[in-house]
């Protein structure tokens, strides 16, 4: 199994994100691209021993178009996980 941080890459801290750690449980990560939902669970159980994943989606976001001076330019395509949590656990993420 590959190191729990090369799989969790960072947080997703975004207006969308935060509401849906509010209301639903839910926390948003950034993946690599080859990583599946046995892995994601796997890693964050290394990292977050005390909390319970109950569900996780995951999510392929495309790179968009962008002019770049006169040429087009692609930003980087990433990988996104959402992780529903038991009722009533958190994740810190500082």
């Amino acid at each position: 199994m590959r190191d729990p941080h090369a799989i969790i890459l960072r947080p997703i801290l975004t207006e969308k994100s935060l509401w849906l750690q509010e209301s639903a449980d839910q926390y948003s990560f950034e993946v690599p691209a080859d990583a599946n939902k046995i892995e994601i669970r796997q890693a964050l159980a290394q990292m977050f021993p005390r909390v319970k994943v109950l569900r996780i989606n995951t999510m392929r976001r495309r790179g968009k178009m962008r002019r770049v001076r006169m040429a087009m330019g692609r930003t980087k395509e990433t990988k996104r996980a959402i992780v529903t949590v038991a009722k009533g656990q958190t994740i810190e993420l500082t």
